[in-house]
């Protein structure tokens, strides 16, 4: 995946930025998860992959150009504060099962 970023602006108010992406993902087939975009945008911004948010994300129909927005925080508490709670639970790691026990 080839991620370009067409634009960045800072917003001092909620302390983080606000960066518009394109991203070339190749004959892979169809457009990749969230998750493996925002590693993607985070390796590219070299910044933590707790600190991106991927807020909107689709591809052209017919090929395989996606554009995106994702907002970068300086940090994660900063995150917590301004992001709703739907956007942090999508971005939480997977809770493993708990055993039964008998």
């Amino acid at each position: 995946m080839d991620v370009q970023i067409k634009s960045e602006k800072e917003n001092p108010l909620l302390k983080r930025k606000e960066v518009s992406f394109q991203l070339e993902h190749g004959q892979a087939g169809s457009t990749p998860a969230r998750l493996e975009v925002r590693k993607a945008v985070a390796d590219k911004l070299k910044t933590s992959e707790d600190l991106v948010f991927v807020k909107k994300f689709n591809t052209k129909t017919g090929t395989h150009t996606a554009r995106g927005i994702a907002h970068v925080y300086g940090s994660a508490e900063q995150a917590k504060i301004v992001e709703p709670k739907y956007m942090l639970k999508r971005y939480a790691p997977p809770e493993k099962p708990k055993e039964e026990t008998k």
